[in-house]
């Protein structure tokens, strides 16, 4: 083995050969090992990832996992992947060989997250123990695809989790205005909340925006681009998806609270943020207005369900709300349907006359 000791420091280093992506040889060192054993299997590890063995560990493919596919999504969507894998899935499987993971370890695992309970006695939700099966399956699936593995053991197992019940919550215009006439001497809480309910654009898409993204003249807003904190850094990127880039028209009242805005920002440039707060601030602020309003304690997300049923109260179709707040309609169709007046009866109505008129 090529393992040498370091004389200077009593450590011991790996030297190994391997043949990159390209076909091209190269020589890797690695240095720091307390122990000869360590060394050498650290050795090993490293040419099992060369080779592409599937006797590798699954901690060491999880690495070629996220290394293949983090070019190819989003930051934000990179970091949850991330979180789920360290949080529940090294744990239990990080030590075992790829290949020697059976469908029975996978329903182990499975058993145990379905049976956990927290000190409030309180578990994992159906839509989340959905999402830690879903990012193991995902990985057996690139192992399949990519190396040659024989199944997945997790679609064997089977599912478990999913998709919790669509719950809207929202505010009535009438809760909305008692809420936000609380807020006023809080000039940035204040002018967010209103862009928020007035536009029905998400958090996110609202901590993005910049001067730059209003159109005064045609009374619109442009988004396209999101907002994200990730490991303590303020991130930008892309919408969620290529239906939430969009142009969103505004009533005027807010184009004047919004110039009002900007005229009180000093020094702001065109690309500088508006509201350049966390999601947390904006909780916290929601949290303290609801309870001096004395309205019922929504999310942030919820505004822009508020939006949507102010929509279907003035009339609007699934497809002109979804066309405005970046839905696909039948999305608008299916979570919101109850909100939605029933037609049932001018249908018979309607049928009652087509029968007369024969």
């Amino acid at each position: 083995m090529p393992t040498y000791k370091d004389k200077k420091n009593g450590t011991w280093y790996v030297v190994c050969q391997y043949t990159d992506y390209k076909g091209v040889s190269k020589q890797k060192c690695k240095r720091g090992f307390g122990t000869r054993r360590e060394a050498i299997q650290w050795e090993t590890d490293f040419s099992l990832q060369q080779d592409a063995s599937l006797d590798m560990k699954m901690s060491d493919f999880i690495g070629i996992y996220l290394t293949a596919i983090k070019p190819r999504i989003k930051q934000s969507s990179y970091e949850i992947k991330r979180q789920v894998i360290d949080a529940h899935i090294l744990p239990a499987f990080g030590n075992k060989a790829v290949n020697a993971i059976t469908s029975r370890d996978v329903l182990l695992w499975q058993n145990q997250l379905i049976t956990y309970r927290d000190e409030r006695g309180k578990g994992y939700s159906k839509s989340y123990l959905k999402t830690l099966h879903n990012q193991l399956s995902c990985i057996f699936n690139y192992a399949v695809n990519n190396y040659d593995l024989r199944s997945n053991p997790a679609r064997k197992a089977g599912n478990m989790g999913s998709d919790d019940e669509v719950k809207i919550d929202f505010w009535t215009k009438e809760e909305y205005e008692k809420f936000s006439y609380q807020a006023m001497d809080d000039l940035l809480s204040y002018y967010a909340f209103e862009v928020l309910y007035w536009t029905g654009i998400r958090e996110g898409e609202l901590l993005a925006l910049t001067p730059s993204d209003f159109n005064f003249d045609n009374e619109t807003l442009s988004i396209t681009k999101t907002y994200h904190r990730i490991h303590g850094e303020d991130v930008i990127t892309k919408p969620k998806t290529k239906k939430s880039v969009r142009t969103v028209s505004l009533p005027s009242f807010l184009v004047e609270e919004i110039k009002e805005y900007i005229s009180l920002q000093y020094h702001i440039a065109p690309d500088d943020r508006l509201f350049p707060v966390s999601k947390d601030y904006l909780l916290l602020k929601m949290k303290k207005y609801s309870k001096l309003a004395g309205v019922k304690t929504i999310r942030i997300h919820d505004l822009r369900h508020s939006h949507i049923s102010l929509l279907i109260n003035m009339g609007f179709t699934p497809l002109a709300i979804a066309e405005r707040v970046g839905h696909e309609a039948i999305e608008i169709t299916y979570r919101y349907s109850h909100l939605f007046p029933s037609v049932q009866k001018e249908m018979v109505n309607k049928l009652q006359e087509q029968k007369g008129a024969v």
